[in-house]
């Protein structure tokens, strides 16, 4: 599990062709921000973060909040207060296909925060939603106990029943990526003839 923190989502992703990466629009609030670690999942209603709370109180420290709030901008499913509940109770981060609020106070805990926004609007608490469900966010599907990676590029899920094989591939990727990295960087004629052996496949 840890080594997927030292993995860029970039070559996870190649090595999981593309299908499992969420909306480019889902960025973290700073570009320092890396997560690695078991979804534990949230579907709430468009406006109502009563089960935000709820899944708060319930995860595992080290889980990672994937909150699917419909891709609602208009109201947040969290502020500082709430996010800072979060990494108190020692939840890895946060990844949400909605906004936040009270963003330079989140920035200032140096918390883990994916979004695809924020805004001025508080959430209401009616209290519907459900925990630990499956879940799309991000037009991705993710299950409980998946394997989230985020990162400056986004985020990327990792189906818990293949991340060994994601892992393991993912790992000589990115052994072949430094190498080849390594073989050009700087060198005009290895440059040129990459470049003529990948134009003439």
């Amino acid at each position: 599990m840890n080594k997927f923190i030292e993995i860029p989502t970039t070559c996870i992703s190649d090595c999981n062709q593309g299908l499992n990466n969420m909306d480019a629009f889902i960025k973290p609030l700073k570009e320092e921000y890396k997560i690695a670690g078991r979804a534990f999942t949230v579907k709430m209603p468009v406006g109502d973060n009563l089960t935000v709370l709820r899944a708060i109180r319930e995860a595992k420290p080290g889980d990672i909040l994937v909150i699917d709030a419909k891709g609602d901008t208009y109201r947040a499913i969290a502020g500082d207060f709430i996010v800072g509940l979060a990494q108190t109770l020692g939840i890895q981060g946060i990844v949400t296909d909605g906004a936040v609020r009270d963003i330079v106070g989140i920035k200032e805990l140096n918390f883990p925060v994916f979004c695809k926004g924020t805004t001025v609007a508080a959430s209401g608490k009616a209290g519907w939603g459900e925990v630990n469900v499956p879940i799309s966010c991000g037009g991705t599907n993710v299950n409980p106990g998946d394997i989230i990676v985020g990162d400056a590029d986004g985020v990327v899920v990792v189906q818990s029943e293949k991340e060994l094989e994601v892992l393991t591939k993912s790992i000589e990727k990115l052994e072949f990526d430094i190498k080849r990295s390594e073989k050009v960087s700087g060198k005009v004629e290895e440059a040129k003839k990459y470049l003529d052996d990948m134009l003439s496949k």
